[in-house]
């Protein structure tokens, strides 16, 4: 993904020009992170060819048909969520106190 990444920052910066091997090394790098150049010469293996707007609409495509409805009962869930974590919460501080059976001023 970072490869993906550092091609597309490259080519916004200059959407005239496209990014070879060696501008990608020198981004990455500049993040901090470790090159791959496998994977480097595999993206460039998968875009050989392709124009970068066509194969960006292809994968909004892609996207498109993917399920995306969660939201709602991931909604409903942490409603639940918030009386069951004060429960969680006050059985905590009565079983703090009950630890070996002595308080900590006792």
């Amino acid at each position: 993904m970072r490869y993906i990444a550092a091609y597309l920052l490259l080519q916004l910066a200059n959407a005239e020009a496209t990014p070879s091997a060696s501008d990608i090394t020198k981004v990455v790098s500049a993040a901090g992170v470790e090159v791959d150049s496998e994977r480097i010469e595999k993206l460039f293996a998968a875009l050989e060819g392709k124009n970068i707007e066509e194969v960006i609409a292809e994968g909004k495509s892609k996207l498109a048909s993917v399920p995306s409805g969660g939201a709602a009962p991931a909604a409903a869930a942490a409603g639940s969520a918030a009386p069951a974590a004060a429960a969680a919460a006050e059985e905590s501080e009565e079983e703090s106190d009950e630890d070996m059976g002595m308080g900590l001023f006792d």
